[in-house]
């Protein structure tokens, strides 16, 4: 029996195997504060998974979602709304 194979290197690259591009970096860079701050709830919420939630507990988390909620307002509302077309003016 003969082996049947490709004879080639693949001639299109497969999507998981490049690096992100420059624009894609800079989109995560822009993105960092909100995942930074949904992390921390995140982390406040698993904290809580054990236990009864204390008063201080529940402070935490109330801050973890303002600062969640900040951090999206911050992104919708900054430079990257304002050069985006239709949007704005």
């Amino acid at each position: 029996m003969r082996h049947i194979g490709a004879l080639q290197a693949v001639v299109t690259a497969d999507l998981s195997d490049r690096e992100p591009t420059a624009a894609e970096l800079d989109a995560i860079e822009l993105e960092m504060p909100l995942i930074a701050a949904e992390v921390e709830l995140l982390d406040v919420q698993i904290m809580t998974l054990d236990r009864p939630v204390s008063e201080l507990d529940a402070r935490r988390i109330r801050r973890a979602r303002r600062r969640v909620l900040a951090a999206r307002r911050e992104l919708a509302n900054g430079p990257a709304a304002v050069n985006t077309p239709g949007v704005g003016a």
